[in-house]
């Protein structure tokens, strides 16, 4: 069955009015949808009978010499792939969401500090702003999120729970295409040579957390070794390869605690992200 679309906040309150009392579950996307996007909704299922799925490109969070114009808008084809997956699919308008006069930004700190904000530090004031007025919009009791954008979860889950957001805050497993990339809708940037040059990235990180696999590990040659990699490799820029603690994001120098390796690097226009776990 095709979910049902709506388009404005008090139309998604009245489509969700009727089933409050019960678990309702949410998964924000900015649509192009692919198989990673359509896991996080077959995980929201498994938290709730019913659940809206979120289509909005948020000018936000791009920057001016970002992607904002080109990013792929598909609402037609996501429709359809939601088919028997949701309820319902919320797709506002810009306009809807930043009304004429929208004044306000929130800016949350902790797990935000440094990796992407580094190099786009206007991004998580753009997502947090935007994923507050999503779950106020629908007041979703699980909120699912990829691990992919592990640094957004992290920050998404310090908004909820410092604004006292009353949805349960999920990070559900990165999904990747058979040679180990992480999908992503900017995978269709890549022109055949860089999407060899892509499958690159995922090898590397497990190169990296192979060298810090005994106690007295350097974490940060370990680190030096994954940027030289990625250019070895055909990358053209490399922003970060950084070993951060699992749950703060903060630098640390032993593996004493939990932690994720994080990345980003550039191939061409592109720019791909990933981490994964440190065991």
């Amino acid at each position: 069955m095709t979910p049902r679309l709506v388009t404005t906040v008090v139309e998604l309150r009245e489509a969700l009015e009727p089933w409050r009392g019960g678990p309702i579950a949410m998964v924000p996307t900015m649509g192009a949808l692919h198989d990673g996007h359509l896991s996080l909704v077959a995980e929201a299922a498994r938290h709730a009978p019913r659940s809206v799925v979120s289509i909005f490109v948020n000018p936000t969070q791009f920057a001016p010499n970002e992607d904002f114009a080109a990013y792929p808008r598909t609402l037609k084809a996501d429709m359809a792939k939601l088919a028997g997956r949701t309820d319902i699919v919320f797709a506002p308008s810009a306009a809807e969401m930043y009304p004429d006069g929208f004044a306000t930004t929130i800016t949350v700190g902790g797990p935000s500090a440094g990796l992407e904000s580094d190099f786009r530090p206007h991004f998580f004031a753009g997502v947090a702003t935007v994923v507050a007025k999503l779950l106020l919009a629908a007041m979703p009791d699980v909120a699912v999120f990829g691990e992919k954008d592990y640094q957004q979860l992290l920050v998404v889950r310090r908004l909820a729970a410092d604004l006292g957001l009353p949805a349960r805050i999920m990070g559900a497993p990165t999904l990747r295409e058979a040679d180990g990339l992480a999908m992503s809708s900017r995978n269709a940037y890549l022109d055949a040579e860089q999407r060899k040059t892509a499958a690159r990235l995922n090898a590397i990180l497990k190169d990296v957390i192979a060298k810090t696999g005994n106690d007295n590990a350097d974490l940060r040659a370990a680190e030096q070794h994954g940027v030289k990699a990625l250019l070895e490799a055909g990358f053209g820029k490399v922003d970060y390869v950084a070993i951060r603690d699992a749950e703060t994001l903060a630098p640390i120098a032993t593996l004493d605690r939990p932690a994720r390796v994080l990345a980003a690097a550039h191939l061409g226009r592109t720019r791909l992200i990933d981490n994964m776990p440190i065991a």
